[in-house]
């Protein structure tokens, strides 16, 4: 009687224990159930990237006229130098610029024969370079103006460019425009994103992340370094809706 009394309790407390796991079975499932379903909703996100670019002109241009003087004597050198300096002002005053915009370089100056390593020597001892530098808003003034430079060379002046002492055209709005280009960025990342999505039976959702990138300034070409291209990408990750 014992015997039986005792089996009873066991076989109950076994069916009791099975209906529990079978219930925590049930509820652990579909714990995991909705845990995929959001781990999966949130891993649904395409990233993109949108293009934006503009061409514009330079607004401001720096122009370097570098010259170099030959002299036996270090008094000559300075009134060569002076000389050319006050041609190549007056050259550019009878063209419009403003010569409180004309700024001139100290001399760099040379012994031609104390850097001899055999050879004939030189004619002059003495040579010097030295730079005016015109920086200006008058960018169509300028582009007219350097061909007429060979006016300067008719004068005696001894103009040497090199790339050193080249013209720099440069665009200086950039901020005014810097809204309007990532707007126009971040526009053609949502349409890549649609794009993508209906070719994946999705929509677009909201941004999860979005990066900017750097603005880059480039010549149009070699030819028309006056006219700029301006471009930036940005990176977009859009969520994806059912």
């Amino acid at each position: 009687m014992t015997g039986s009394v005792r089996t009873t309790a066991v076989i109950g407390s076994a069916l009791i224990l099975g209906g529990l796991l079978a219930l925590g079975l049930v509820w652990g499932g579909s714990y995991f159930k909705g845990a995929a379903e959001v781990w999966q909703q949130s891993s649904r996100s395409v990233t993109v990237r949108g293009l934006a670019e503009r061409e514009v002109t330079a607004d401001m241009v720096l122009w370097p006229l570098n010259y170099t003087v030959n002299a036996n004597s270090l008094s000559d050198l300075e009134q060569q130098l002076s000389s050319n300096e006050q041609l190549i002002r007056q050259f550019l005053d009878a063209r419009g610029f403003d010569m409180g915009n004309v700024s001139v370089t100290p001399p760099r100056i040379t012994d031609q024969f104390s850097n001899m390593y055999g050879g004939e020597r030189p004619d002059e001892r003495y040579r010097a370079e030295a730079t005016l530098l015109l920086r200006t808003d008058n960018v169509s003034g300028v582009i007219e103006a350097v061909p007429q430079a060979t006016a300067l060379v008719r004068q005696g002046v001894l103009l040497s460019p090199s790339y050193e002492y080249r013209t720099e055209f440069l665009f200086t709005g950039l901020d005014a425009i810097k809204p309007e280009m990532i707007a126009e960025a971040t526009a053609d990342a949502r349409n890549a994103a649609q794009q993508f999505a209906e070719d994946s039976g999705s929509g677009v959702g909201g941004i999860r992340q979005a990066t900017q990138g750097y603005f880059s300034i480039e010549d149009l070409d070699s030819y028309t370094p006056q006219i700029k291209r301006i471009r930036v990408v940005t990176t977009v990750d859009y969520s994806l809706e059912e």
